[in-house]
């Protein structure tokens, strides 16, 4: 048995060597933009600006109209289809009457309620 334990010396214990940082790959060199011409504007832009389409309920005020808007929603619990509406004032330089379908959208706020304005008028009232 003696001879075994001698056959079979314990490892030495090896010291952590120092790990060296790997070194980076080199940055591609990066294409240089052509130039934009003075006055060019980018026609792939699309507007983020929600736009809903409405009944106009009201028109008199000055440049301004009410539009109420309905949509659709299924209720939480219960699952029957529910009609959800809102008005929204709106900045008209159309000319719409009451009962035109028009579509509206966002934009910056031009009174203290009003921050739509009327883009088109879908469908006029007869």
């Amino acid at each position: 048995m003696a001879e075994k334990a001698e056959a079979k010396p314990k490892a030495a214990a090896k010291p952590k060597a120092a790990t060296a940082p790997k070194a980076k790959a080199p940055a591609k060199p990066k294409a240089p933009k052509a130039p934009k011409a003075a006055g060019a504007v980018e026609s792939t832009r699309e507007s983020t600006r929600k736009t809903r389409e409405g009944l106009i309920v009201s028109n008199k005020m000055d440049k301004t109209v009410v539009v109420l808007i309905e949509r659709r929603t299924q209720h939480p619990i219960y699952g029957k289809v529910v009609i959800r509406s809102n008005k929204f004032k709106a900045h008209d330089e159309v000319g719409c009457d009451i009962g035109d379908r028009v579509e509206i959208m966002e934009t910056r706020p031009m009174s203290r309620d009003k921050r739509w304005r009327v883009t088109q008028i879908l469908e006029k009232v007869k």
